[in-house]
């Protein structure tokens, strides 16, 4: 039951970060984010990292609360 918790927790940290990056990238234009190498790497790596904590937290939580 672990791996399912940590499972939808990667997804909705991944989609939490997805919809950060829609606020954080409202403004620029889709050749300017494919084109520019610092903003791929900062973003993308940026939503990798939201994802990671969303499974990380909600595996901590299921274990802190179900004690599994």
């Amino acid at each position: 039951m672990v791996y399912v918790v940590g499972i939808i927790g990667f997804f909705i940290g991944f989609f939490a970060g997805q919809l950060l990056l829609l606020k954080l990238l409202k403004g620029r234009s889709n050749e300017e984010v494919l084109s520019d190498p610092y903003i791929n790497w900062t973003y993308g790596i940026l939503n990798w990292i939201f994802a990671g904590m969303g499974a990380y937290s909600f595996v901590f939580l299921y274990q802190y609360y179900f004690g599994a």
